[in-house]
């Protein structure tokens, strides 16, 4: 197989990962804050604990973006497929 075109498909597949991983996590992160917003606003009382857990899902549901950014890089700059 031709270097260049391996190079091609790796960087469509660094595109696509990096795509995939940007719309979950928006996904993500807008159902995750909009619940806790809903939740604070019907417990006031519960709010600074509501808030300090959902800064923690936010930073795991994060975790896995920059996972797939890592695995993009990796395609793109040290390719394994590429001889």
């Amino acid at each position: 197989m031709d270097q260049t075109l391996v190079l091609q498909a790796c960087a469509m597949a660094a595109g696509i990962i990096c795509a995939g991983a940007a719309l979950g996590a928006a996904l993500g992160n807008g159902f995750l804050t909009g619940n806790a917003l809903a939740s604070m606003a019907r417990q006031p009382e519960m709010a600074d604990k509501l808030f300090t857990n959902m800064l923690v899902s936010v930073g795991l549901v994060e975790s896995m973006p920059i996972l797939c950014y890592v695995i993009a890089v990796v395609f793109v700059f040290a390719n394994p497929w590429v001889k």
